[in-house]
């Protein structure tokens, strides 16, 4: 007779009881330990809010808890998530598609620990020796100091003198940034005028505003000469002159410089939370060029200096990942065996999880949200912990199909050494080799939430769920192409890994442009398309937001509402606005009120005053067509666009927007849901939306199929036709084979990634590259079409 097993051994399954978060309809889960589990459903159908904001920020929570008081201070507080029942978690490693920093001085060599590996190396086998590894570092600044020192002692008090010096591989010049700014002074101010007749040129400094009296009042120059004609010391006092206290028109102010002011008023500032005529103003006046002192490696001619084999640090860094690797490997010394041993694995994980093109010295910021996902994953590699759950969000963003069967073999390398590995994903190719796949849905936002399938992928096929009817979708390709209208010149393209490209892209046609990850696909087309004339890019940078941000506010609908309210009523239009005068008094218009309770979770609680409703209650006492402000943003879309496009509320501008938000499949949000409770698809799509009026011929799109479910898949691609259909031209970088499949011409790039690549290896219509199977994507792109036969 067998024994009775272990009590321990019972726990194999993560139980989920009543989960409410975002949209969970009180969702109850088991899923299995040590599997491969995929989370499918259409985009904002609520896998996230399960994955990431239910079970993992659950075990996250739980881990915080086990360190002390004083050490969670310090932490991210998190509250409990909206649920019953957890058990069975373990911990959970998140491995999600967050860009990473943009900050100037992070690399891919920071932000992976190379950087730091390689600062020892060059510190202990350098030739010369100029320091220790700071001296390597260009987040380090030289400085030194002396002085007199008084300390107590023995109730005595004892001075002393001491000096220190740190030597740091910070370039003076460029502060480690690796590129210098110069202020076009012609873009400020007109010196043949003077300030009375209206020199100024920056935005916002008109004259007789406070900004352009602050410099005629001053005293410091005279307001009625020629700027060209002012002294030395004028003119040092006008552009440059540090803060100064002092009364002018009899009021107490900081006279500063003209070039510091705009600096910090403007140039400090994130270029896309700006207005756009102000933006504009930004991109003239400002050049950023490549730093003289150090040629844009960001370090002191010191570290530049000390050399390995005649390769210095910088040289390192700006090789290509999978060509330092081979450096490395050459190098033996037993002394720092250990450190060249782990620098090795690094280097290694690189290019195994196919990064290998890129280089240590690409800034963080540069990087797609698919490499910035498999950069963090690059830690996870050869840890050797077992009984872990690892988080995905799309692994195979911005993966070529040829990369994709890269991933899954390193997502079932996890599992297979005894992880629990939980992957968000819409890709077939990766749902086919899940052991258990959670379908969520059935629709999105309140029409989703629910488990609509659990079980084996077999059995999802046969379901009859929206997943399972699209698992087998397959685009065919189109019987007839667009004729193109025209042409747009690309000559001697060269931005990155590109060799001197020269291509032509048709106009008034669907133009795809597809390559392996890494080819240059994003430095053709950013590098040589995105800037010109009448070119609108859509990126996939991620939408900035408070919780006080919502569609409303983000794409311009509120105004007009606003507006409209206004007029019906007789009141004014920041009476309508829950973050002006129209906000609740106790909770300042927020809707919930927050009580920071230190290294706990803060507790939100909905506000007793205005009911969650945000405005104070005598506004509420407007209407519109019959509904209050309140229920205009508790409105989906789809409501929103009928209530507005007739009777008594007709508005044609609010009107117009919820049109081009219905468009691109966002018709169930709320106008009043807060973004930061948007999933990453429905964020793209409503950049998407709020471009869709810009007036511009050639639209650039990149990677609009991420976060899209298959069934979404078809709603973007006529969304695409409509837009071409209109007169414009459309630009996708992509890798999704029914987007390519549906174009009207491919350029494929590559044959490799990084050196490898850069060169148009296919220009011509899908069906060439089909029959021609010439490249990577002819193959794959064949074999997709194929099974649609």
């Amino acid at each position: 007779m067998s024994p009775a097993p272990h009590a321990a051994d019972s726990h194999d399954l993560i139980r989920v009881h009543g989960a409410r978060e975002n949209n969970l309809k009180n969702v109850n889960i088991e899923l299995p330990k040590r599997r491969l589990t995929v989370f499918t459903g259409v985009s904002g159908s609520g896998k996230s809010s399960l994955v990431f904001n239910t079970i993992a920020a659950e075990s996250q929570r739980l881990i915080n808890e086990t360190y002390s008081a004083f050490v969670q201070g310090f932490m991210p507080t998190l509250a409990r998530p909206e649920v019953d029942v957890l058990e069975g978690l373990t911990t959970a490693i998140i491995i999600d598609q967050q860009r990473m920093g943009a900050d100037p001085r992070s690399t891919v060599g920071t932000a992976t620990d190379a950087n730091a590996m390689l600062r020892i190396l060059f510190s202990r086998l350098g030739k010369p020796h100029i320091g220790s590894p700071q001296a390597f570092s260009f987040n380090v600044a030289s400085i030194s100091g002396a002085g007199a020192v008084t300390t107590e002692r023995a109730g005595r008090t004892v001075k002393e003198r001491r000096s220190f010096s740190i030597t740091g591989g910070m370039c003076p010049r460029c502060e480690g940034r690796g590129s210098v700014t110069d202020i076009d002074l012609s873009q400020l101010y007109d010196d043949s005028k003077s300030l009375n007749e209206g020199a100024l040129t920056i935005p916002g400094y008109k004259a007789g505003g406070w900004n352009y009296r602050l410099y005629t009042a001053s005293g410091f120059v005279d307001p009625d000469k020629p700027i060209r004609r002012y002294t030395k010391k004028e003119l040092h006092d006008f552009l440059h002159r540090e803060p100064t206290r002092m009364k002018i028109e009899g009021i107490n102010m900081t006279y500063e410089g003209l070039i510091p002011r705009v600096q910090k008023s403007m140039l400090a500032k994130d270029k896309e939370a700006m207005q756009p005529h102000i933006r504009a103003f930004v991109e003239r006046a400002v050049t950023f060029t490549t730093c003289p002192d150090c040629g844009g490696t960001r370090l002191t001619e010191a570290a530049r200096s000390s050399k390995i084999k005649g390769i210095s640090i910088a040289d390192a860094c700006a090789m290509q990942i999978s060509d330092l690797a081979e450096w490395v490997r050459g190098l033996a010394e037993p002394s720092v065996a250990p450190l060249l041993a782990a620098l090795r694995h690094t280097l290694d994980s690189f290019v195994e999880i196919g990064l290998g093109y890129l280089s240590l010295d690409r800034p963080s910021g540069t990087l797609s949200g698919g490499e910035a996902q498999r950069t963090k994953m690059i830690r996870q590699l050869g840890s050797s912990l077992t009984d872990v759950t690892y988080v995905f969000d799309e692994p195979t963003v911005g993966l070529h199909p040829h990369d994709i069967q890269r991933m899954n073999e390193l997502l079932l390398r996890l599992r297979d050494k005894g992880n629990t590995v939980l992957v968000v994903e819409h890709k077939p190719e990766t749902i086919a080799i899940a052991d258990h796949v959670v379908d969520l849905g059935p629709g999105a936002g309140t029409a989703g939430g629910t488990i609509c399938f659990e079980g084996t992928v077999e059995k999802l096929r046969a379901s009859g769920t929206i997943t399972g009817r699209h698992l087998g979708d397959r685009a065919a390709l189109k019987e007839k192409v667009r004729t193109p209208t025209g042409t747009l010149e690309i000559r001697g393209a060269d931005t990155h890994n590109l060799r001197d490209v020269d291509v032509d892209i048709p106009l008034g046609v669907l133009v795809v442009v597809t390559g392996v990850a890494g080819s240059g696909k994003s430095s053709l087309i950013h590098g040589s398309v995105a800037g010109r004339d009448g070119v609108v890019s859509i990126d996939q940078g991620a939408i900035r937001g408070s919780r006080r941000s919502n569609p409303a506010t983000y794409t311009g609908l509120l105004d007009p509402i606003r507006t409209a309210f206004a007029k019906a009523n007789g009141v004014k239009p920041a009476l309508f606005s829950p973050n002006s005068e129209g906000a609740c008094p106790t909770c300042n218009g927020a809707g919930v009120v927050y009580t920071d309770l230190a290294m706990m979770a803060g507790v939100a609680t909905v506000c007793e005053q205005c009911e969650g409703k945000r405005f104070q209650a005598s506004v509420l006492e407007y209407h519109l067509g019959g509904r209050d402000i309140s229920e205009v943003l508790a409105m989906p879309v789809t409501e929103a666009e009928e209530f507005f496009g007739a009777g008594e509320a007709r508005t044609p501008a609010a009107h117009a927007i919820l049109g081009r938000l219905a468009d691109v499949g966002l018709g169930y949000l709320k106008l009043g849901q807060p973004l930061t409770t948007l999933s990453g698809g429905e964020r793209q799509r409503l950049k998407l939306a709020t471009h869709l009026a810009e007036k511009g011929g050639v639209y650039v799109l990149d990677e609009p199929t991420t976060g899209l479910h298959l069934a979404d898949v078809e709603h973007l691609l006529g969304l695409l036709d409509r837009l071409v259909d209109s007169g414009r031209s459309v630009i996708v970088i992509e890798h999704h084979q029914a987007v390519m499949a549906h174009a009207d011409w491919i350029i494929d790039l590559g044959p490799g990634a990084g050196h490898d690549g850069g060169r148009v290896v296919f220009e011509g219509t899908p069906a060439d590259l089909v029959a021609a199977r010439s490249t990577l994507t002819g193959e794959h792109l064949a074999a997709y079409v194929r099974t649609s036969d």
